[in-house]
């Protein structure tokens, strides 16, 4: 078989992501506080951008330099070669900036120290670590505790046994153990133990309120305890419900993870990215600006190109005109970012406009495509836009993702959004009798009454989604009064 060469035409079409529109991607699906740490990193990277004083409007500022930019991006103008027109004019073109001269003055201002600035909470391990140091232990002792905390998890719980902890420091089982046993009275109560029955009885010794039943609940009849079984536990007891009814009403006060109250996570509060505002019966979106820098081109390097000449006055203008263009694609981005926020944010607001009206029961099913035919995107776009960004209503704070929600079908033909049914099913659980809760085949019921056909599976779905224990654990028992 012969081999030969040949050349042949196709056409075909392909997609080449310029690195304008890969940064503009990038830009749209950052959350508010990771879009400012990207900023910050251009600042630091680029001379020509600064962040721009808080009275002044960067998008009317862009708008002359924009213009100056597609002018000085014309390779006759700057190298002024091929036409024989004149070479671009970058004289006039930087006393656009303003004076030669510009002087920083810095004051030397004495500031707050550091110990007045950061704030530190302490960990589960910085809490006993502090407690062992205080305790009359021995070095040996002191060792083998610091395994011990060591091994002990965010919820306070030890994780290794004591005949892994005596191998590791080589001393027998029984100092181990009684070293834990020291660490078990340590602040906070509970902690340290290895189930939570052993942390339990910790907590009910240390408080106090260590009686023979509350012992004999906690040790042999732990898992009735977690099902609300107490009629089994009184009956294999053999003492009377309203005395396992007030042993169980002590144990409820007791902690079962100790250590979550040191905990190292930080609450992380939203800042929203779109205000939407009621004026009179139409609700206007105004974007959150507050903590974005405001970018321009900055005029500082007009000093670079002082006194510089010849080749090397080529080669500093090559470098302005590159990182200029730079700046000025990533001041666009964001205003384009800005601008795509509010119009999907606008369509947000006029599909569920009933629900800003009268409430979650009146949520409107929606998908990204409902949004993306309405602003002419497509729905990917819209996806980015609404990842990690969120709106400030009259009705509280939501993700955008929060109005996107599948149709659960109606009776009458129409269809509800799951997350209106997600409201109803809440709204009937907490109205039900705590005594005898509604299993799940009777929520289906119900919501088959008011016109939404639901499957028991779904209703099952969105109670866990919502946190809503099963009924057999939603029971809450009373104790009958006696007769005196």
């Amino acid at each position: 078989m012969a081999f030969e060469l040949k050349q042949n035409l196709k056409l075909a079409q392909q997609l080449i992501m310029t690195p304008q529109l890969q940064q503009a991607i990038k830009l749209l699906q950052l959350s508010r506080l990771e879009l400012v740490d990207a900023v910050q990193q251009e600042l630091e990277e680029n001379p020509m951008l600064e962040e721009a004083p808080v009275d002044e409007e960067s998008e009317d500022d862009l708008q002359p330099e924009v213009e100056e930019i597609r002018a000085a991006e014309r390779p006759a103008e700057l190298t002024g070669e091929g036409d024989g027109k004149e070479e671009f004019d970058w004289d006039s073109y930087l006393e656009d900036y303003g004076p030669v001269g510009v002087s920083y003055q810095r004051e030397e201002v004495e500031g707050p120290t550091w110990e007045n600035i950061l704030s530190w909470k302490p960990s589960l391990i910085d809490h006993l670590s502090w407690q062992l140091r205080l305790s009359k232990l021995c070095e040996l002792e002191v060792r083998v505790g610091e395994q011990i905390l060591g091994n002990i998890d965010g919820n306070g719980y030890l994780t290794s046994s004591v005949e892994e902890i005596a191998e590791a420091e080589k001393v027998e089982t029984t100092f181990v153990e009684g070293v834990l046993k020291k660490i078990q009275e340590f602040d906070p109560p509970g902690v340290a133990a290895r189930d939570l029955k052993e942390c339990l009885l910790i907590q009910a010794r240390i408080l106090g309120v260590e009686t023979p039943l509350i012992e004999q609940i906690l040790t042999h009849h732990i898992k009735d305890l977690e099902t609300k079984n107490y009629n089994q536990i009184a009956r294999k007891l053999k003492v009377q419900l309203n005395e396992v009814l007030d042993a169980v009403a002590v144990i409820s006060q007791m902690d079962p993870k100790p250590g979550l109250a040191y905990s190292e996570e930080r609450e992380e509060y939203i800042v929203p990215d779109v205000f939407v505002l009621k004026v009179g019966d139409e609700y206007k979106i105004v974007l959150n600006e507050d903590g974005l820098p405001k970018l321009r081109i900055s005029n500082f390097y007009k000093e670079i190109l002082g006194g510089v000449g010849g080749a090397k006055k080529a080669g500093c203008k090559e470098y302005i005109k590159d990182r200029i263009q730079s700046a000025t694609w990533l001041i666009k981005s964001i205003q384009q970012r800005q601008r795509t926020i509010y119009r999907v944010s606008e369509s947000i607001v006029k599909f569920q406009k009933d629900f800003f009206d009268r409430g979650i029961q009146h949520l409107r099913p929606m998908i990204l495509r409902d949004v993306a035919e309405d602003v002419g995107m497509h729905e990917s776009t819209i996806s980015r836009v609404t990842t990690n960004k969120y709106m400030h209503t009259p009705r509280g704070i939501f993700e955008l993702k929060y109005f996107f929600n599948s149709r659960i079908g109606m009776t009458d033909g129409e269809s509800i959004a799951s997350k209106s049914v997600q409201e109803e099913i809440r709204k009937i659980v907490q109205a039900e009798d705590k005594a005898k809760p509604l299993s799940d085949s009777e929520l289906v019921d119900i919501l088959k009454k008011s016109g939404i056909a639901i499957a028991r599976r779904t209703v099952a779905k969105y109670r866990e989604m919502m946190g809503i224990l099963p009924s057999s654990k939603r029971k809450v028992f009373t104790a009958k009064k006696k007769n005196s």
